[in-house]
């Protein structure tokens, strides 16, 4: 299994940027497809962004497309997740998760999820 590890959260101001890192340990990553939710106070836990196993396929929520940008580094065992244009209904705390086999945007179809760091977008 692999266990992730987030960092990077904080707060910022509307219109700024952040960069989030997922920092996977345990089984070689690279097998995994990797993904980002976001769960903001009183909401259900919603897709953000996924990438596949090898990074050439990406994946977005329409909510952050052509703000948020995924990425992953295989040989460090480390996927991100780059912010800008921030806006207050970013806020949430973002967590990294795994899954063996295919994209999916599902909270149900990741196996495995990190504990989450917080982003607090002001206005």
């Amino acid at each position: 299994q692999v266990q992730p590890v987030e960092s990077g959260g904080g707060l910022v101001q509307a219109g700024g940027s952040l960069r989030l890192s997922c920092a996977a340990s345990g089984r070689t990553v690279s097998n995994y497809v990797m993904a980002w939710f976001r769960q903001a106070p009183g909401e259900e836990r919603e897709f953000v962004a996924a990438i596949s196993r090898n990074g050439g396929s990406l994946y977005y929520a329409d909510s952050v497309k052509g703000r948020f940008t995924i990425s992953r580094d295989n040989a460090k065992n480390t996927m991100y997740l780059q912010m800008n244009v921030l806006k207050p209904e970013d806020t949430a705390v973002y967590c990294c998760a795994a899954r063996l086999g295919y994209y999916s945007d599902s909270v149900l179809a990741y196996n495995y999820w990190g504990q989450g760091t917080q982003v607090t977008v002001s206005s």
